[in-house]
């Protein structure tokens, strides 16, 4: 579940965002100042700061800056009743993903949060520890065709593998094989069948994500 923190001083706004974000299926906290919402950023992790940039109490363009330094990993969602197309250039160089202006619709902020969180798990994929590999790896339509076989059986041996794959070279598939787990995309069990490893996973995950914004 998705952690999503909510600062602003009206209380009566952030009771009503937690209610409607909560609805959606979100985990909220909130924080009242911009210098609370510092703290509670730094002391846990959030995958969105919905940040108010007027407040009386730690203003929301220090807390911006504060934020994305100590919780670098969190994407912030400033709101302002002001939106202009200065103040919204002004908080992206301060780190902000997006904005949404004040009065907002709720379909328009739970859009704008989700566009946000799609981001960040794209921006995941590109920070792949050997990512030329991973790239190298998917670049090949039938490799790509194995991980998604392997990924929906959880598990094949060779045999089978050819077979779904409908290619009778046997050497071709251990090639292409060879170079997914090169890449550590692939692995064997103990029964010598070929299983999806843990970074495979997150390779999927990218996969999937790109097939999104393919059929968009």
């Amino acid at each position: 579940m998705h952690r999503i923190l909510i600062v602003d001083d009206d209380k009566e706004l952030r009771s009503h965002l937690s209610e409607i974000l909560k609805g959606a299926g979100y985990a909220i906290d909130e924080a009242s100042s911009g210098s609370e919402a510092a703290a509670m950023a730094a002391a846990a992790e959030y995958d969105v700061v919905l940040l108010d940039m007027i407040m009386p109490r730690g203003g929301g363009a220090e807390a911006l800056v504060e934020v994305r330094k100590l919780a670098p990993r969190s994407k912030v969602i400033v709101m302002t009743a002001f939106a202009t197309v200065e103040n919204a250039v002004d908080a992206m160089k301060r780190g902000a993903s997006d904005y949404v202006a004040k009065p907002f619709k709720i379909d328009e902020l739970l859009t704008t949060v989700r566009r946000v969180l799609e981001e960040a798990r794209v921006e995941e994929c590109g920070q792949s520890r050997d990512l030329d590999a991973v790239l190298s790896a998917l670049s090949n339509p039938i490799r790509t065709k194995i991980i998604r076989v392997i990924a929906s059986r959880r598990s094949m041996r060779l045999m089978e593998l050819a077979r779904e794959l409908s290619i009778e070279d046997h050497t071709k598939v251990i090639f292409h094989l060879k170079i997914l787990r090169e890449a550590g995309i692939v692995g064997q069990d103990g029964d010598k069948s070929y299983v999806i490893t843990a970074d495979g996973e997150k390779t999927i995950h990218c996969l999937r994500i790109l097939d999104r914004h393919l059929a968009e």
